[in-house]
């Protein structure tokens, strides 16, 4: 970015007085800044090495890892081990509905089958321990008819509830940074990739 491009600034102190002009320019600065997306994906990774919820056996990053260690070695594509690496991103911010904010960060580069499940893991997951809080393990019924709602079961079976084993031999993270810069470089929304209601399933 040149140094005039640096010092750019709009005239305007309120988005409505802003010129085609002015938004034009910020257009164009805005697309490096999505371009260092990954970056910042992989720096609030490494932070969930550091900074994690107490109590387990493993980092809210182990987690991620042992997850997408899991995905892969199920033989699913790219999407779903990316997914399965991040889905749980959203702790740092959102720990009360960190299953949306994780889903808001991949569904511009994944499929809508993949976002969807990111979106509700969380709801799914009550089945292994509502009961012990007197909440209804079986909440996520009401999904039940919905296309993604075996997939979703599965995820949660295979990759989630089942990763908090410090003894199972994850991949690092540096193994999955190309996954998640090749993700994260697709053309955001691309309809070719996010393929609208369009339910696959995950036959092992």
């Amino acid at each position: 970015m040149s140094q005039a491009d640096q010092d750019y600034k709009v005239s305007f102190t309120q988005m409505k007085d802003g010129t085609k002009e002015e938004y034009l320019k910020l257009a164009e600065l805005e697309r490096p800044y999505h371009a260092l997306t990954a970056d910042r994906v992989m720096d609030e990774m490494r932070r969930q090495g550091e900074v994690s919820l107490e109590g387990y056996q493993i980092t809210r990053l182990q987690h991620g890892l042992q997850s997408a260690t899991r995905a892969e070695a199920d033989g699913v594509d790219i999407d779903w081990v990316v997914a399965a690496l991040l889905h749980d991103i959203g702790d740092g911010l959102a720990p009360q509905n960190h299953d949306r904010f994780s889903a808001e960060v991949i569904r511009p580069f994944v499929r809508w089958e993949v976002s969807w499940c990111i979106e509700h893991h969380g709801i799914f997951q009550m089945l292994y321990y509502a009961r012990h809080y007197n909440w209804d393990e079986n909440a996520r019924d009401e999904f039940k008819d919905h296309p993604c709602f075996a997939t979703c079961a599965t995820f949660c079976e295979r990759w989630d509830q089942s990763a908090f084993d410090p003894e199972y031999p994850m991949k690092p993270l540096s193994y999955f940074e190309p996954m998640v810069r090749e993700v994260f470089a697709r053309k955001a929304y691309d309809p070719e990739v996010i393929q609208e209601g369009v339910s696959i399933g995950l036959n092992f």
